[in-house]
């Protein structure tokens, strides 16, 4: 996990410790983006959106989100492709 303040509150502690059996949680070091698998996908959905014309309202951009979302959960080999970067082969 990022280190987001809201990761190490007193709530997520208390989950963390009842769950201990069956999660661990590692924190990344400060400002690493490159080690978080959600900024992998985060620029995949941005270049994606992007591609397309700018949408005119929201119903257009939840649209837009929306089926590209579905595409990448029926492409799991891209996906997988996040996962080969060097900075975050820890989480595969």
């Amino acid at each position: 996990m990022d280190n987001l303040k809201v990761h190490h509150c007193k709530i997520v502690k208390e989950w963390a410790e009842a769950n201990k059996d069956k999660i661990a949680l590692y924190y990344l070091p400060s400002y690493s983006p490159e080690k978080n698998p959600d900024e992998y996908l985060n620029c995949d959905l941005k270049q994606g959106l992007f591609a397309k014309p700018a949408p005119r309202n929201v119903e257009k951009l939840k649209e837009n989100l929306e089926n590209y979302i579905a595409l990448l959960q029926n492409n799991p080999v891209r996906l997988q492709k996040y996962f080969q970067h060097k900075d975050i082969q820890y989480a595969a």
